[in-house]
């Protein structure tokens, strides 16, 4: 074909699923084979990663929503494949998209010809796949954002999935935080318990001293200060996590000392406990709520006692706090981001002195790898028990998470902060924990 036909067919001729990826492609490179229902095919021969659309419903659900929902829909769905990586573990292949597939629009002529090529039908939005939340429309429709019974309704929608499904994923520990690696070579588990031990140490906890865990999942730091002679008590909205660890618990002998209830955080009643830890809650409160929920831990505390704010974190403190669509539909409903000095700043302003903080960041990226590592493993009992399109959106999230952090999108930070100003009450000069 001549570059004069070529043209032409570009702007009037009806043009292939695969000729439309390519005219969106900037300069046409696609790092990646692709392949079509309508028989069309793009991109290396050779090329070891690849994505096949598989059904006309697929290409409904590109068209109508551009980006990581509709690719999102299109592969829970079953209507788009992924090649050369496994579903548990996606990593390699969002890599590649990400960082090597970069989408211009083409001129309007061009443009018109692609949506007659695909076809107007294909314009006209079908529902989602079943695994997919509400719409942030519809739910402040149907109730205040970040109200109780929201809070609990998404919760419910992430974490009382299956807590088998879960102890695959996440290993004994059963803990769903980032975890901090002693050294390259340590194992997911040695790691979670080195996590625990970092927040017990910052938080100056000695036997017979009283802890507050707020979201406390499954009870792993509960359970960990319990273990070292700490009364601790944890609150979590997820029954299935409160079953689980109550359960633990008790296996562990520490009936006497630790507790999880199934409550919202705002209903722990008792004051004056030595520290409060609050570990991968800050995510769901939503950002317009951190004078309240600072306030609320800081009423907790006993003059003097410890605050550690385990939480995501934006890498700026300019960005928009809510997340992108695939995690808002699909993971965390209702779930808000902002940048460390954001929370930094409301944990001041409650009058919390702030006493240090890090950045943990490439932690996050290795218990993404571990925990993705793990789904692979158990493949085929995870889909028995969950169904293969939630398996799926768990490998998709997980490993684009990774990818997140890898690119310093997203951060995880640690703020260590004490109530009560003046006189520190014996606090050493400088940090007295080993990293």
């Amino acid at each position: 074909m001549t570059i004069h036909s070529e043209k032409t067919q570009t702007l009037t001729g009806r043009l292939s699923l695969a000729r439309v990826l390519e005219i969106l492609a900037t300069d046409g490179h696609l790092p990646l084979r692709f392949t079509a229902y309508d028989g069309s095919i793009a991109g290396p021969k050779d090329a070891p990663l690849g994505l096949d659309l598989l059904t006309p419903r697929g290409t409904t659900y590109l068209a109508t929503a551009p980006g990581d929902l509709g690719m999102a829909r299109a592969y829970i769905a079953g209507d788009l494949g992924l090649h050369g990586v496994h579903p548990g573990d996606p990593y390699r292949l969002l890599k590649a998209l990400a960082e090597e597939l970069h989408f211009r629009r083409p001129p309007p002529r061009v443009l018109a010809n692609i949506v007659r090529s695909i076809g107007f039908e294909h314009l006209v939005p079908i529902p989602p796949p079943p695994q997919e939340a509400r719409p942030r429309w519809r739910r402040v429709a149907e109730g205040l954002r970040h109200s109780r019974t929201r809070d609990a309704d998404a919760i419910g929608h992430h974490y009382d999935v299956s807590n088998d499904f879960y102890e695959w994923v996440l290993g004994p520990s059963m803990t769903y935080t980032c975890a901090v690696y002693p050294h390259p070579e340590a194992t997911l588990e040695q790691a979670q318990e080195n996590k625990y031990r970092l927040i017990f140490d910052k938080l100056r906890l000695r036997p017979g001293d009283l802890l507050l865990d707020v979201g406390c999942g499954w009870g792993g730091m509960v359970r960990y200060a319990a273990r070292h002679g700490v009364h601790a008590i944890g609150a979590t909205l997820s029954a299935e996590q409160a079953r689980w660890a109550q359960r633990a618990i008790a296996d562990d002998g520490v009936a006497d000392l630790a507790e999880v209830r199934h409550c919202d955080y705002r209903d722990v009643r008792e004051t004056e406990f030595d520290a409060v830890s609050s570990i991968g809650m800050t995510e769901h409160i939503g950002v317009a709520n951190y004078p309240e929920y600072f306030g609320f831990l800081k009423s907790r505390l006993r003059p003097g006692g410890l605050l550690l704010n385990h939480c995501i974190t934006r890498a700026d403190n300019k960005s928009h706090a809510t997340a992108g669509e695939f995690i808002d539909r699909y993971v965390f409903p209702d779930g808000e981001l902002a940048g460390s000095g954001r929370v930094i700043s409301e944990i001041q302003d409650a009058g919390l002195e702030v006493l240090h903080s890090e950045n943990l960041r490439n932690h996050y990226e290795l218990t993404l790898r571990d925990w993705c590592a793990n789904l692979v493993a158990h493949w085929d009992s995870a889909v028995a028990e969950v169904g293969l399109a939630t398996a799926k959106v768990w490998g998709l999230y997980m490993a684009g998470s990774r990818l997140g952090f890898e690119h310093n999108v997203i951060q995880l930070h640690h703020v260590l902060a004490r109530s009560g100003g003046g006189d520190v009450a014996g606090l050493p000069l400088r940090p007295w924990w080993r990293p």
